[in-house]
C-alpha cells in the first residue's frame, strides 16, 4: 500500500506548524460557516505562507458560489478545493477550466449508488468517500461499511474519510480497491474542534508508514 495522509479542519497557526512536522500530504481548511472548524473572514493568509511543497493546501467548501471559491483559492494560494456539497459536474468543470484541482466528496451509506460518481471523473482530480451523516456534512467521526468500496470501479483515485483512527488502521489493509490512495482524518485526532493532537497524529503517521512498507 502507499496511502497518503490528509489532516482536515485546521485553523490555529501554531497547531498548523506542529502538524506540518508530521508531514501530511494534504492539509484541509474549511470554509463553511456551519462547521465548528470554519475559518473566520479575518483569518490571515500569512498563516499559510512558507508552506512546504510536500503538503498540499486544500480548501473545503459546501455549496458555495464559484466566485467565493475562486477568491479563496487566490487569497490563500490553495492547491486544491474539496467540494463537500451537491456541486454539479458543470460547477466542477468551471473550476477545472481555471486550472483549479477538484476533489469531489460523496457521502456513502448502504444505499449509495456509486454510478453517481461516474459523470464527475473527467472534471475531478480525485474523489473522497465519507460517511453519510444525518443533518450535516462530513462523517462526524463515524465509519461506513468499507466493503461497499468494492462497488467503485473507476480509475480516478480516492481518499477515504469518516471515523478513521488508530483502532481501525489494520482494517485498511482489507480494502482491495486499487484506487484508494489515502485517508482523511479530523475529529478523531482532536483535542477540541480545529485543534489537533500532535502525539496521536505522530502515532498515526507511524502506523501508516508501517502499512505502506508492507
Amino acid at each position: 500500500m502507499n496511502l497518503k495522509l490528509k489532516v482536515c479542519g485546521m485553523r490555529d497557526s501554531q497547531n498548523i506548524k506542529d502538524v506540518l512536522t508530521v508531514k501530511p500530504d494534504y492539509m484541509g481548511f474549511i470554509f463553511f460557516h456551519k462547521s465548528p472548524r470554519n475559518l473566520a473572514g479575518n483569518w490571515s493568509p500569512e498563516i499559510l505562507q512558507d508552506f512546504p511543497n510536500s503538503t498540499k493546501k486544500v480548501g473545503v467548501f459546501v455549496n458555495e458560489t464559484l466566485e467565493v471559491v475562486i477568491d479563496k483559492v487566490k487569497k490563500y494560494k490553495l492547491d486544491m478545493v474539496q467540494l463537500h456539497g451537491s456541486e454539479s459536474v458543470v460547477y466542477c468543470q468551471k473550476l477545472q477550466s481555471l486550472k483549479i484541482s477538484v476533489m469531489k466528496a460523496f457521502s456513502v451509506d448502504e444505499d449509495f449508488d456509486f454510478e453517481t460518481v461516474t459523470p464527475y471523473q473527467k472534471v475531478c482530480t480525485q474523489f473522497l468517500f465519507d460517511t453519510k451523516a444525518k443533518g450535516g456534512y462530513g462523517g462526524h467521526g463515524k465509519t461506513f461499511d468499507w466493503s461497499l468500496l468494492d462497488q467503485y470501479t473507476l480509475d480516478t483515485p480516492f481518499l477515504l474519510a469518516g471515523g478513521i483512527d488508530l483502532s481501525n488502521m489494520e482494517e485498511l489493509k482489507n480494502i482491495g480497491n486499487p484506487a484508494l490512495t489515502g485517508i482523511d482524518v479530523n475529529s478523531k485526532f482532536e483535542i477540541e474542534p480545529a485543534l489537533k493532537d500532535i502525539e496521536k497524529l505522530r502515532q498515526l503517521r507511524k502506523a501508516l508508514d508501517g502499512l505502506n512498507s508492507n
